[in-house]
């Protein structure tokens, strides 16, 4: 992306939060009456240093992570495992309430502008998720005008609020307008200070985009992203202060059923067409803030999949190349936020704060140790940005933990607690089944030679057309040539129309077999499923999808180093799509050999507990579902038992 398509489609989180950040500060500091919304400017004085340290810490993260350092990338490599899936649980924590609070501040942002639809908020933020869910699915991406659009509108919005407000105050010496009479319902002191700042720091929400996305940018990648988060850090500041600046001035107060962007839209514009606009561009990049989680949310997922701390599953990509079960998890869980919370930003902040500056304080923290280690040129002062960074993000969180514990931040912490403990527990089944799986040399017996049916043999010294005929079946190397050469199929299309005869064998010497041997890799199961295949005494091909021509050389030389004793095609699927390049593949042998009777062969990890099965792949009932309408398929699997760190030697066939 070029710098002015980045800038707006990688922020719209960061600057869409001033539509709640703010907001959020004023309607804690507002407990304290008068006296308490005199902390306002104090306080958001101390977040623009926040934001201008925090910020300057990410250039400092891009520059030593230039493919791409997101908190849980950051935090695993340079402080361990532990505190990278700490990480990755204020990450997600954080995206799922990214959705609900922008939808939610958005459908607030509507309703000040139409109040007859307050009542359905809850049922209209619902529909806005499963929209958005139906979208991703779909393969929206952030990109182009269509997306940039709804940011540049909103910075627009507000500039023109700010500017039109400052002139109109200009004109009175820059008076402050008096508040509404404000009573007291809490003392002020440095619990509710503290309090404030925690809220209003959300406006901070979404900074670390931009260095998730490093690749993304045009020559030179890491020098543009740089040079985008800066511009990103001003606007933030001059967006977030020029709006407190203005409910200073303005005299402007939370209330409910309106909200504080509103009431100074109302106050700088009237209730015309430039009134509409804002809250309409308001809405719009809440929306696109909403979206930016979809993008992020299902990577991180895919990244704890990759190490093993999340099931498999998370590493398909669908037909749309989106991370389609990461998206549905998003959307579930966010619609649950959202629901249990009514739509109530101000009561999902307190959850919003802790996910984030966790995140936060953990990223910072790995980059100080990452330039500790390094010491390269100018490691001193990136060393420097880093610390503060994480010493005032710690201070946030802490601040956030404590003092909204109760409103709500003990469930943010409690889904950090738990995160861990699935995470971990995944990790270690998935370590145990690679234990189970582990080749060993006294438990494999390498074949001296090339594997050939012996049916085949002896049919070929008794009739030489029997021979002719299992000669061809073999031979499955031109099948398989022919296959390739025939080009990709449209797998959508289904499979070729079934004539009445289209299986006439009725008897078993009429039947000519191929078994095809799917393998992700070589393990014991695998080998299980090979002799298997081989015992059957039939043609057998092995057959491999590797998502790149690098792993495909690995397995290649790992078949070699095996003995390379029975034929091999591998198919390079660079999109770590598995299931449509298998059932191509073989529709593509079914239609080349009509002749032939294909038995699929699949490897299946057998768990003992029923939560362990989400873990693996239901590779065989996927493919035997799309396979049933061809005629003379079979898709059978070689169970491998796993139970209690230990497999079951002697598994049965299904």
């Amino acid at each position: 992306m070029r710098k002015l398509v980045a800038l707006p489609v990688l922020s719209a989180d960061a600057l869409s939060s001033v539509a709640y950040g703010p907001e959020a500060l004023l309607a804690v500091l507002v407990l304290g009456g008068t006296a308490g919304l005199a902390w306002s400017v104090p306080v958001s004085l101390a977040i623009v240093f926040l934001m201008l340290a925090v910020g300057l810490s990410y250039r400092q993260t891009i520059r030593a992570y230039p493919h791409g350092g997101g908190s849980y990338i950051v935090a695993t490599d340079n402080l361990g495992r532990i505190p990278g899936l700490v990480a990755a649980a204020g990450l997600m924590t954080d995206y799922v309430l990214t959705v609900a609070v922008s939808v939610s501040s958005g459908m607030a942002a509507v309703t000040s502008a139409v109040p007859g639809l307050s009542g359905d908020v809850v049922p209209i933020g619902v529909l806005v998720i499963v929209v958005l869910l139906a979208g991703n699915l779909r393969g929206v991406r952030q990109a182009g005008a269509l997306f940039a659009a709804p940011t540049y509108a909103f910075i627009v919005a507000i500039l023109a609020l700010v500017g039109f407000g400052l002139y109109d105050a200009a004109g009175r010496g820059f008076e402050p307008v008096p508040h509404p009479p404000l009573h007291a319902v809490e003392g002020v002191g440095v619990l509710l200070v503290m309090r404030a700042f925690a809220s209003g720091s959300t406006a901070m929400t979404g900074i670390e985009a931009i260095s998730n996305a490093v690749p993304a940018f045009k020559p030179v990648p890491w020098r543009n992203a740089r040079t985008t988060l800066s511009w990103m850090i001003g606007l933030l500041i001059t967006l977030f202060a020029g709006t407190i600046a203005m409910t200073h001035l303005e005299g402007v107060v939370p209330r409910s059923g309106e909200t504080v962007l509103s009431q100074l839209a109302h106050r700088s514009f009237g209730s015309g067409g430039m009134y509409v606009f804002t809250q309409a561009a308001t809405a719009l990049v809440l929306l696109l803030a909403a979206n930016t989680a979809y993008n992020d949310f299902p990577r991180v997922l895919s990244l704890l999949a990759r190490d093993n701390h999340a099931p498999r599953i998370f590493l398909r990509l669908g037909d749309r190349l989106a991370f389609s079960n990461g998206i549905i998890v998003l959307s579930v869980a966010a619609a649950l936020v959202y629901v249990a919370f009514n739509g109530d930003t101000a009561a999902l902040i307190p959850l919003y704060a802790v996910g984030v500056f966790l995140a936060f304080t953990l990223s910072q923290s790995g980059m100080v140790v990452h330039w500790w280690r390094r010491r390269d040129r100018h490691w001193r002062k990136s060393l420097c940005f880093n610390a503060t960074g994480a010493v005032l993000s710690a201070l946030v969180f802490i601040t956030a933990g404590i003092t909204k514990f109760t409103e709500g931040a003990w469930l943010a912490i409690l889904t950090v607690g738990v995160f861990l403990l699935v995470t971990t527990r995944i990790h270690r089944h998935y370590a145990r089944v690679a234990e189970a799986l582990r080749l060993r040399p006294q438990k494999i017996e390498i074949p001296s030679r090339t594997i050939a049916p012996r049916a085949a043999r002896g049919a070929a010294a008794a009739d030489g057309t029997a021979a002719g005929d299992a000669a061809k079946a073999i031979g499955v190397a031109e099948a398989t040539h022919a296959a390739e050469a025939a080009g990709p199929l449209d797998v959508t299309a289904g499979p070729a129309d079934v004539t009445e005869d289209a299986e006439p064998e009725e008897s078993p010497e009429e039947i000519l077999h191929l078994s095809v041997v799917p393998l992700d890799s070589l393990h014991r199961a695998s080998m299980r499923t090979l002799a298997y295949a081989a015992s059957l005494q039939q043609p057998v091909l092995a057959l491999h999808v590797s998502p790149s021509d690098e792993d495909a050389e690995q397995f290649r030389q790992a078949w070699l180093l095996w003995g390379d004793h029975l034929p091999l095609r591998i198919i390079v699927s660079p999109y770590r799509a598995i299931v449509t390049p298998l059932i191509s593949y073989v529709e593509s042998l079914h239609r080349q050999r009509p002749d032939l009777t294909i038995t699929v062969i699949i490897p299946e990890i057998v768990v003992r507990h029923w939560w362990h099965r989400v873990l693996h792949s239901p590779l065989a009932g996927r493919l035997r579902h799309a396979l049933r309408p061809l005629p003379k398929i079979v898709v059978t699997t070689v169970p491998f038992h796993i139970s209690d760190g230990h497999s079951i030697p002697n598994g049965h066939t299904e």
